[in-house]
């Protein structure tokens, strides 16, 4: 009996110690895949349809990141939910550092407040570089008979309660910029949601709704086409692809000014190494000279060199601005 539990003891000792050292191998094989990756095609999920803004940076990101990764890099469309379908394929995929994420900082400061999502924002994923910034543009149809911006606060004071603006997303900056001009202008502009921006735009180019605070990508082949009139832009200094369209600072509104960014964005759990790597790439991409004047074309800035910790505090901040402003007009998701 005593020397059979000997042997019990013995068995299980060796046991334990082959677990612990096939434990202590498993970061070693991680960082060592780490060291090869990428060794295969990285997709990147776009959390909106073809043909916005989210689309049309991430095939121009897309094509860039392939030098510096020495792979192919595939964009993958999953719009839906504001976002969260696409943050929820990520999630459900392999943490290999073969699939993230594109998509505006919006997931997580102004999404949550509209959609229930089965993820939490702040822990579940996180930013690793900004690509780029920008603002958005108050734009109206040509047919308008107010030519600047004091014109349509005039005009539209003239007629309360009946003008509308589109916006590009229930619950979006979009929708809540219409709501400070509102109040800053002592207006009555009513709200008509749409599922993205190229619907909503091409109701405002067809008259049915008259106006709309949109992302530069979407709206400035429009106005430069005169199919669209820009009233003023809400970044800090003019774009300078409309070197011509005043800020709203300039016009008496310093409150409406905004600046948002889109960024990569990875699941937590992805090794610590490739997210480096990833973000290495994407800044060479994004600090690239050939690619600012493409940016700029489109009336983008190039992301800033942030930090993975400072874009997440910027992300919970204009979550807790968002939430507010909401809540203060008693928003209620539809």
């Amino acid at each position: 009996m005593e020397i059979a539990l000997n042997c019990f003891t013995q068995i299980v000792r060796q046991g334990m110690a082959l677990t612990l050292a096939f434990g202590a191998l498993i970061p070693a094989m991680d960082a060592a895949r780490a060291a090869e990756w990428p060794t295969k095609p990285v997709r990147i999920l776009v959390g909106a349809p073809p043909g916005g803004t989210a689309d049309i940076v991430a095939r121009l990101i897309a094509h860039e990141l392939e030098t510096p990764l020495g792979q192919t890099v595939i964009v993958d469309y999953k719009p839906g939910a504001g976002g969260s379908i696409a943050v929820q394929s990520m999630l459900s995929s392999l943490r290999d550092g073969y699939t993230f994420l594109l998509i505006q900082k919006g997931i997580v400061s102004e999404v949550p407040h509209v959609v229930k999502a089965p993820y939490d924002p702040f822990k579940d994923i996180v930013p690793i570089a900004q690509l780029t910034r920008s603002s958005l543009i108050l734009v109206g149809n040509p047919g308008l008979p107010a030519k600047n911006l004091g014109e349509l606060v005039t005009y539209a004071k003239a007629k309360p309660g009946k003008l509308d603006y589109a916006n590009f997303g229930v619950g979006t900056r979009g929708q809540t910029m219409g709501v400070q001009f509102n109040r800053l202008a002592g207006l009555d502009v009513g709200n008509v949601n749409y599922k993205g921006s190229p619907p909503a735009l091409q109701d405002v180019m067809g008259g049915q709704v008259p106006l709309m605070f949109d992302g530069p990508a979407t709206s400035m082949p429009f106005i430069k086409a005169g199919k669209l009139r820009a009233y003023a832009v809400a970044s800090p200094k003019r774009m300078a692809a409309l070197p011509n369209v005043p800020t709203f600072t300039e016009l008496g509104y310093p409150d409406l000014q905004d600046v948002s960014w889109m960024g990569i964005w990875s699941a937590s759990g992805v090794p610590p190494a490739v997210i480096a790597k990833m973000r290495d790439a994407t800044l060479k991409v994004t600090q690239s000279p050939a690619l600012r004047p493409k940016l700029e074309q489109m009336g983008m800035e190039p992301g800033s060199l942030a930090t993975t910790e400072e874009l997440s505090k910027d992300a919970r901040e204009s979550y807790e601005r968002q939430g507010k402003l909401l809540r203060s007009i008693n928003f209620t998701p539809d």
